[in-house]
């Protein structure tokens, strides 16, 4: 059996023409082609997302066996063929890209008319994939759409069935497309309709990335199959086939690279039981697949399966260079090769689950408590490149990494294609890590969708966002109620703050199981403490035993504001109360998440976080006061400012298409782009200083004091040591703004 087990892949392209060819077959004892055509469109995403599909189970045929199984081809096949393999698993998938490619102008199973299968390429090329592969029905106006290629183009619809034509048709359309769309830009640059022109010319470009995707797909997309010796006994290929439809086998990626290094002498299954015990705090089947796509991401920055196989030692890869030609390129050489980037990426893991456990870095008490499992490649591979930095960089790196981790878990990042988005924000991540200016658009979605999260919402033990939270709680260093000590993390639990019994006989919703109303406790503390009685009956306990500024400090750890605090105290604990409670700790969370995370204070002593945030406000009120005074005069910058402001507004441009152009170009906008000496040049300029000579009398003193509060902050911001002169000046300087503030 082990001699005539075959493993090897066809290409997209080459498994197209021999379905219409006809090489493939069904045995009589196969199921009837039963998928929908929703189905069907799933599949072909994952196609071009590159995702795995899974394996083919294939009996090299012969007349006999042909005949013996009374084999008939492939679902909508017209016509005879040279019949080479017997399908025992994979039918359902070949029958769907062979209906979606090929279209056969027969309709599917129980179903009146055909269907036609395409892409809308203007939302796959924005990464809308949910929106992007779709299918209808064959109307008389979706016959017209599929003879007559302008219409097609001006409506951004790539029909499958010219993939499956095979010869010139794929590269005439993409051709068509282009010169559609550039002819459509010169039109509207004659009439002067730069918007319009600017847009077009996005599609334009497209249609070049386009006919890139379709041509790397075609050629290089693999589906792996297993071809089974057409001398194999038939008792043996019906046995084998029982066992796989009715256990649900399936051979995974992991399986096929276990077949194919067998000959190599590499026991791979043995690697992967060796490695299990290093990573078992993370609960998870993927885990063999994880070291295999770091493995994959540190030596060609993919991970999706069909880039797993290029890491058999001496497998050669087809790459483009940048002339345009193609070349031939082994990844991993020899087996002992294989074995070390193995325990490289083994290791890798390890320290990335060990960072992730840590309560003052990411706050994962558990591994229930981890919002992603399916992050974990690329936040290894991440923290293994900025490991290979230079020493004076690593800091700087170490940063980045984090800052994309919270993004990637606050924005639900993870929730989708897995594969190709850990690719993708590796590469993007590394080189921000290298060049400043190239922060990932995902960095600026952050900034701006955390203040819309709707935790509320959030009741679903082990989502994302909810075990972000629960991190998050960790992180600030949540402290036990009974010991006021950060207790061990491992025996941390998150239970409600206002009893779940209560919620249920008192509110209409769900939101007493909300985030909002749960924290990391000891279930001793939990049992001893809260019980099923409500805050305001628990509380005066606590208080009464430990002092009441105590039991407030204990309770803001967990985020718990001080008018949170009160809330719960009142003494007819409502509804109305829960609800207000409830807007209290969503508004907190949203200023622990930028401060904690986006403005990254979390390394900050408490004493220095509580002078950052005193800073900032002195800062933006410094701002307003400028924007107010000088909101309707021209000409308020000096020129020196007004370039520097010009220069970093061109830069956030570059990178955030979404840029509010209108916002910026006002005085309030442009303010968010100076620094506290630019804020200093705006008010002593000579043509606005009469304007605030009121406030703060003396050109001299608020020099003095912003330059005092600008190194005092910068030392700050930048985690260099502050002397005790500098911070004694800077505390001087900011009680002076304070002071100011409070008298405008």
């Amino acid at each position: 059996m082990r001699d005539a087990q075959k493993p090897n892949q066809f290409t997209l392209n080459n498994l197209l023409s021999r379905l219409k060819e006809g090489r493939f077959v069904v045995p009589d004892f196969q199921r009837e082609f039963e998928w929908k055509p929703w189905d069907i469109s799933d599949l072909m995403r994952s196609i071009f997302l590159d995702y795995y599909v899974g394996s083919l189970l294939l009996w090299k045929g012969k007349e006999e066996n042909f005949d013996a199984l009374a084999c008939e081809p492939i679902y909508g096949h017209i016509g005879g063929g040279s019949s080479e393999h017997i399908v025992l698993d994979g039918q359902q998938r070949l029958t769907a890209l062979y209906y979606a490619c090929v279209a056969p102008n027969v309709p599917l199973p129980d179903r009146a008319n055909r269907a036609i299968y395409f892409i809308r390429v203007d939302r796959f090329m924005r990464e809308e994939y949910d929106g992007a592969f779709s299918y209808d029905w064959k109307t008389k106006r979706l016959e017209k759409l599929t003879q007559d290629p302008s219409i097609q183009h001006e409506e951004h619809i790539f029909p499958l069935s010219v993939i499956g034509a095979g010869g010139w048709a794929m590269p005439t359309w993409v051709q068509g497309y282009m010169k559609h769309w550039q002819d459509k830009t010169a039109e509207a640059r004659e009439l002067g309709n730069d918007e319009d022109a600017e847009l077009f010319q996005v599609h334009a470009d497209n249609a070049e990335k386009f006919g890139e995707e379709l041509k790397s797909l075609t050629e290089q997309y693999q589906v792996s199959y297993i071809e089974l010796d057409k001398d194999l006994g038939l008792d043996k290929i019906c046995d084998i086939f029982t066992q796989i439809n009715s256990k649900g086998v399936r051979l995974d990626v992991f399986d096929l690279l276990n077949a194919l290094l067998k000959p190599r002498d590499l026991q791979l299954k043995f690697m992967w039981r060796e490695a299990r015990g290093r990573l078992e705090f993370v609960d998870s089947s993927k885990l063999n697949v994880y070291i295999l796509q770091v493995m994959s991401i540190l030596k060609q920055s993919y991970c999706s399966p069909k880039y797993l196989y290029y890491l058999m030692p001496g497998h050669q890869k087809t790459i483009r260079t940048p002339d345009g030609k193609t070349e031939k390129e082994v990844l991993v050489h020899t087996t002992d090769e294989f074995v070390a980037l193995w325990n490289t990426s083994v290791t890798a893991l390890e320290r990335a689950i060990k960072m992730l456990r840590h309560p003052q870095e990411f706050g994962v008490t558990s591994s229930k408590y981890l919002p992603y499992v399916s992050i974990l490649p690329a936040f290894s591979s991440l923290q293994e490149h900025v490991r290979t930095l230079p020493a004076d960089r690593r800091l700087d790196g170490q940063r980045k990494v984090r800052f994309w981790y919270w993004a990637a878990i606050f924005t639900s990042r993870y929730s989708g294609s897995v594969e190709s988005t850990a690719a993708r924000d590796f590469q993007n991540v590394k080189s921000w890590i290298d060049d400043d200016s190239k922060e990932p658009p995902l960095i600026q979605e952050f900034k701006t969708r955390f203040k819309n999260l709707e935790l509320r919402r959030e009741t679903k033990y082990g989502s994302s966002i909810y075990n972000g939270i629960f991190n998050l709680l960790v992180l600030n260093g949540a402290r036990d109620w009974i010991t006021g000590n950060i207790p061990e993390n491992d025996l941390l639990d998150d239970h409600h703050i206002v009893p779940a019994s209560w919620g249920d006989a008192n509110l209409q919703d769900r939101s007493v199981h909300s985030i909002l109303n749960r924290t990391p406790l000891l279930d001793e503390t939990n049992r001893h403490v809260i019980r099923d009685k409500l805050p305001n009956a628990y509380l005066p306990e606590l208080i009464a035993k430990n002092g009441e500024s105590r039991v407030r400090a204990i309770l803001e750890s967990h985020l718990i504001s001080p008018a949170a605090f009160d809330i719960l105290m009142r003494e007819s604990f409502s509804a109305a109360d829960f609800e207000e409670f409830i807007n209290e700790r969503q508004r907190t969370y949203a200023e622990a998440i930028e401060s904690l995370l986006i403005k990254e204070r979390l390394d900050l002593s408490p004493d220095l976080r509580d002078l950052d945030e005193r800073i900032e406000i002195a800062e933006l009120s410094l701002r307003a006061k400028i924007e107010t005074a000088l909101s309707a005069q021209e000409g308020a910058f000096p020129q020196h400012v007004m370039d520097k402001v010009r220069q970093r507004l061109n830069r956030a441009q570059r990178k955030n298409p979404a840029f509010d152009k209108d916002y910026y170009a006002t005085i309030g906008g442009m303010l968010e782009f100076c620094d506290l000496q630019e804020l200093k040049d705006i008010i002593l300029a000579k043509a606005n200083w009469q304007t605030f000579s009121d406030t703060f009398t003396s050109k001299e003193e608020l020099s003095k004091r912003v330059d005092q509060l600008a190194e005092m902050r910068n030392g700050i911001r930048h985690s260099r040591t502050i002397d005790e002169i500098s911070r004694k000046d800077g505390e001087a300087a900011l009680l002076w703004f304070e002071k100011v503030s409070q008298s405008v």
